[in-house]
């Protein structure tokens, strides 16, 4: 199982975002754990996810999280994904990202 972090400001805008990313991985039967946590409790909790995504409305802190992810992959998601809760779009994103 892969686990993947959504991150954003205060844990709680993404969670419309993780339950579509959610319901299409069980549809396409990916074995993820997907999670969202807000900024200052996802820094201490970086090394046990395999892939972390970046709300767009705190880019500015993706540099920091990339030097404190310990090389796992750090992306931002889209606006278009983010805004729109495009489920199936970011499940995507994050398979790129672990090259799967």
């Amino acid at each position: 199982m892969k686990k993947i972090l959504l991150v954003c400001s205060a844990g709680m805008s993404t969670s419309m975002l993780v339950k579509k990313m959610q319901m299409y991985a069980t549809i396409k039967k990916i074995d993820f754990e997907i999670v969202a946590k807000g900024m200052a409790e996802a820094k201490q909790d970086l090394a046990s996810f395999d892939a972390i995504m970046i709300g767009p409305q705190i880019s500015y802190a993706l540099d920091e999280i990339k030097k404190n992810a310990s090389g796992k992959p750090v992306e931002l998601i889209p606006t278009q994904i983010y805004a729109l809760a495009k489920g199936e779009d970011a499940v995507k994103q994050a398979l790129r990202m672990l090259e799967m």
